[in-house]
Formats: C-alpha cells, sequence, structure tokens
C-alpha cells in the first residue's frame, strides 16, 4: 500500500510532510505548529517513511461545510427575496 498521510520529511527540510500515494507533495508541518508548502527536493523517497507519531497539524473540521449543505452563516435566498418584496425584516418573514 502507498504512504497517504502525515509522514516525518525523509529530505529532513522540515518535521513532517504528506505523502499522497507514495508520492511527497509540497504540504509540510513543522514542530510550531504551522502548516506551508514547499517542494519536495526530489520526486522520490529512498529511505523507509516514518509516520509521524502525532501529527503536529491539526486540521479541524468542525469549519468545514459540504457541499450539498446549507451554510448557516449565509441568508437563505428566496427568504430574503420575500422579505424584500414584503418590506419586513428577514427574521419576521413566514414560510
Amino acid at each position: 500500500m502507498a504512504a497517504e498521510g502525515w509522514y516525518r520529511d525523509p529530505f529532513e527540510s522540515h518535521t513532517d510532510r504528506w505523502f499522497s500515494e507514495g508520492t511527497p507533495t509540497s504540504l509540510v508541518g513543522d514542530d510550531n505548529g504551522t502548516e506551508s508548502h514547499d517542494p519536495p527536493p526530489a520526486p522520490e523517497v529512498t529511505v523507509e517513511l516514518v509516520p509521524s507519531d502525532e501529527p503536529e497539524i491539526s486540521t479541524p473540521s468542525d469549519d468545514l461545510l459540504r457541499a450539498d449543505e446549507p451554510d448557516e452563516h449565509e441568508p437563505n435566498l428566496p427568504q430574503a427575496a420575500w422579505a424584500a418584496i414584503e418590506g419586513q425584516p428577514m427574521g419576521q418573514v413566514e414560510r
């Protein structure tokens, strides 16, 4: 199975590097918790990969939205249109 996820950076430029299908990517992480991009110096890795013990990079998923889910923070456009037509504040329109 090809490496997928965070591994110790085999090029030793950063603490961790993201691998996709066994290929090093430009996505890197460092001990201070920062995530950045730095192209790998070589397209292939000739040493054994070491999985990151605990990724220093945390990607919270609570602020991610699915494309098919409505965004709570965006106005309901049909409701907003009716509110404008009826001259009412948006929160007072009945459905």
